[in-house]
C-alpha cells in the first residue's frame, strides 16, 4: 500500500502490473475531493476517459453529473475512482487479474480518501468490493457496512443509457446516499 497521494500517482503512471498499460493513452486515477465524505466506484475508463485521463467524462458521466447536479451535489465535492485505471479493450468489463493488479490502488485511495459512505456503480464493483456476484439488479440500494463505511450499490450510470426505466432507482439511491451525510 502506498502512503501518500504523490506516491500512488507516481505508481499508477508508471504501473505494468497487467497487459491494460499497453494500449492507454492515460492513466484514469481519480477525481474530486481526496477527503470526500462520499466515494463513487465505477468499473473502468472508457474511452473518453483515456482520452482525458479523468473518469466519468463521457456520456454515462454526464448522465451521472445531472443526477448529482439534481440533488444539489457539486461532482467537485465527492470523490471518484474505478476498479482499474487504464481502459479495458472495447470497454470490455475488467478481468479478474486485471482487477487485481490495481486493488492495492483502489484500497490506497478508499483509505486516504476515508469515506464515510462508497457507492458501487454496477457489478464490477459489486463484485470486486463486496464479493457480491448476484447482480446489481438484486443488490441495488441494500445498504452494507464493512470495515467502518457505508456502502450501496446501485446501476451503473451506462446501463441508464441502455435501459431508462432503471434511471429512478439510480436517482433514489444517490438521494438516500446524501440525505445519510
Amino acid at each position: 500500500m502506498y502512503k501518500t497521494w504523490e506516491e500512488l500517482e507516481k505508481e499508477c503512471l508508471s504501473c505494468k502490473k497487467c497487459e491494460l498499460y499497453e494500449n492507454r493513452r492515460n492513466v484514469v486515477i481519480g477525481t474530486g475531493d481526496k477527503k470526500a465524505s462520499v466515494m463513487f466506484i465505477g468499473e473502468g475508463p472508457g474511452a473518453e476517459e483515456d482520452a482525458e485521463g479523468i473518469p466519468f467524462v463521457g456520456r454515462a458521466g454526464k448522465l451521472m453529473n445531472m443526477a448529482l447536479e439534481g440533488l444539489g451535489i457539486k461532482r467537485e465535492d465527492i470523490y471518484i475512482a474505478n476498479i482499474v485505471k487504464c481502459r479495458p479493450p472495447g470497454n470490455r468489463n475488467p478481468s479478474d487479474n486485471e482487477a487485481n493488479a490495481c486493488s492495492d490502488f483502489l484500497k490506497t485511495q478508499i483509505k486516504l480518501v476515508n469515506p464515510k459512505i462508497i457507492v458501487l456503480l454496477g457489478n464490477v464493483a459489486l463484485k470486486h468490493i463486496l464479493g457480491n456476484t448476484n447482480g446489481i439488479t438484486a443488490a441495488r440500494g441494500k445498504w452494507v457496512e464493512k470495515e467502518g463505511i457505508n456502502y450501496i450499490p446501485t446501476f451503473h450510470p451506462a446501463g441508464l443509457l441502455r435501459d431508462e426505466n432503471k434511471k429512478i432507482a439510480f436517482f433514489k439511491d444517490l438521494k438516500e446516499v446524501f440525505l445519510r451525510i
